[in-house]
């Protein structure tokens, strides 16, 4: 018996999609991320000790948390562009869906360590050291923002949305704080420190929820967010001859790279190899699949198929 499965495997380059005014590389927003957030760290324990600050020292243990999530989501972009090997087929891509999902984590751990420590402080506010903090919170904005600002142009990569919106929180928290020393200053209301605690730990939990939920979805093999299934499932439906479509499925190899698997049953008419070959490039631009591997199969082999059933895995 002859069996007229065909296997075709290919992989173009490993770009982004869509919004190419991303830069390729964000090792140098890494980089200078990572060294002002140091310089963050170091001045509000300086400042912190000085003007006798438990939230400045607080904000500093937290900076420091931010110069480790740089590091990890800087690691991960770099591992993701290391070439597969026979130990690691796929490369190292799935490490940037790693440090989504723990930045995401710890970004939610710390919201909740801001949010116990603000309710504390609301029962029982404490003198907060004025105009010290105010300058510190400034700078603190201005770097965190400014790193922001570095990956804001990477929303399609996950990892760098999560470094992103880390950046973004914390120049929130700085904000927070600068209007919170402020309106003290102004009104001698101490519990307006605490109150603009609650006020960003909203934010933070708002702003990372999606990001988290994309990361497990990701490392659970999920179909990326931006693919609808149904709409893949069509387009190859759709291809000369081929009456099925089973055994098909999608996930994300990284947080930018996406694969796809899957068996087309065709009538006993046309050329597979073309026929595949335009699957693949229709793939590509239609959906950003960079990863496709097809099996073609007659009607008489889908019949025999051990992976034909839905159910199946």
């Amino acid at each position: 018996m002859t069996d007229h499965a065909h296997h075709h495997h290919d992989h173009h380059g490993h770009g982004h999609h869509g919004h190419d005014h991303a830069p390729k590389n964000f090792g140098a927003a890494f980089a200078i991320g990572t060294v002002l957030n140091l310089v963050l760290v170091i001045g509000q324990i300086v400042f912190g000790l000085a003007a006798n600050s438990v939230a400045l020292l607080a904000d500093a243990a937290h900076n420091f948390g931010d110069v480790l999530a740089l590091l990890l989501a800087w690691g991960a972009a770099w591992l993701g562009q290391r070439s597969p090997s026979a130990r690691r087929t796929y490369g190292w891509g799935r490490s940037s869906i790693l440090a989504a999902l723990i930045n995401a984590v710890v970004l939610l751990v710390g919201a909740g360590a801001i949010a116990v420590e603000a309710l504390h402080r609301l029962q029982d506010p404490g003198p907060v050291g004025g105009m010290i903090v105010i300058v510190v919170g400034l700078a603190g904005i201005a770097i965190n923002g400014f790193t922001a600002y570095l990956f804001s142009r990477g929303h399609d990569d996950l990892n760098i949305r999560a470094a992103f919106l880390h950046m973004m929180s914390d120049a929130a928290v700085s904000l927070g704080v600068v209007l919170a020393a402020g309106g003290i200053l102004l009104t001698g209301w101490l519990w307006l420190d605490p109150l603009a605690s609650l006020l960003i730990v909203a934010v933070i939990i708002l702003g990372t929820w999606g990001t988290l939920r994309d990361a497990v979805n990701l490392a659970m093999d999920g179909v990326p967010p931006r693919i609808a299934h149904d709409d893949v499932q069509a387009y190859l439906r759709g291809l000369p001859d081929v009456i099925e479509v089973h055994d098909l499925h999608i996930w994300g190899l990284s947080t930018t790279q996406i694969a796809l698997t899957a068996h087309l049953v065709r009538g006993d008419a046309g050329n597979d190899q073309a026929m595949i070959q335009t699957a693949v490039r229709g793939l590509k631009q239609k959906f950003a699949i960079d990863h496709a591997t097809l099996q073609v199969e007659t009607a008489a082999s889908a019949e025999i198929c051990a992976l034909r059933p839905a159910h199946v895995v």
